[in-house]
Parts: C-alpha cells; sequence; structure tokens
C-alpha cells in the first residue's frame, strides 16, 4: 500500500510549495520520514509537539493539486518504443505539451518522475 503514497522528499517540496490537504497518512521526520497512518488524535498530538509532520499526499491527490492550483492540466505516461516517457501540458490555455524521451524501465519510474517534473515546473515559476 505504501507505494500509492509519494515519496517523503516529493511530499515535503510539495508542502514547502503549498500543498494542504487531507491525507490519509503523513510523514514524521523524528521517525527517519516513516509514513505513518493518520489518525487525528495522533496527529494532533505531534503536530501540537511540533514534531516535524509532512502529509503523505497519493499520487492521484498530488496529480489532481497540481491541476487545479497550477493549471498543469495534463500529464500522462506514454509507452512508445518499449521504454515509458512522460508528457505535460504547461497551460489549459496554451496546450503547450512538453513531452520528455521515454528512457524509464517502469511505470512507477516514470510516474515518479513526472512528479518530480511538475514540482520543478512550478518552482521556476515561483
Amino acid at each position: 500500500m505504501t507505494r500509492e503514497f509519494v515519496p517523503y522528499e516529493e511530499a515535503l517540496a510539495l508542502k514547502e510549495l503549498g500543498f494542504d490537504e487531507p491525507c490519509l497518512g503523513y510523514y514524521s521526520a523524528l521517525n527517519e520520514g516513516r509514513l505513518c497512518r493518520y489518525e487525528q488524535l495522533e496527529f494532533e498530538y505531534c503536530k501540537n509537539t511540533l514534531q516535524p509532520l509532512v502529509t503523505a499526499p497519493l499520487y492521484q491527490q498530488a496529480f489532481r493539486w497540481f491541476r487545479e492550483k497550477h493549471d498543469l492540466q495534463h500529464s500522462c505516461i506514454m509507452f512508445p518504443n518499449g521504454k515509458y516517457g512522460i508528457g505535460i501540458a504547461t497551460s489549459k490555455a496554451t496546450h503547450n505539451l512538453h513531452v520528455y524521451d521515454p528512457i524509464y524501465n517502469t511505470y512507477e519510474e516514470a510516474e515518479l518522475k513526472c512528479l518530480k517534473q511538475l514540482i520543478k515546473i512550478v518552482k521556476e515559476k515561483k
């Protein structure tokens, strides 16, 4: 089940970009970025003790957040020539599609790279 969640490093980057959505889990920096199941009382306790917490979004939450908050309307995983690649439309209005070389062996590698690329695009806009 943990593979459904955005990894710690990317969750931290999302938090820095303003991601603040309810999530099923969170990462605790005091536990070396360990993924914890969200339980209201435990989360509130940790938050009130100033423990460094990072919400752990599902991949689908992160991609939806980029669409809704940053107008990154379309991101996709492609499979031409036996390797996975990614494509990202950077604006709904202009339909600018950036396609990145298909160099990934698995869908999961391409999905993570796509997420990292979305983070990079938003950071560069700021």
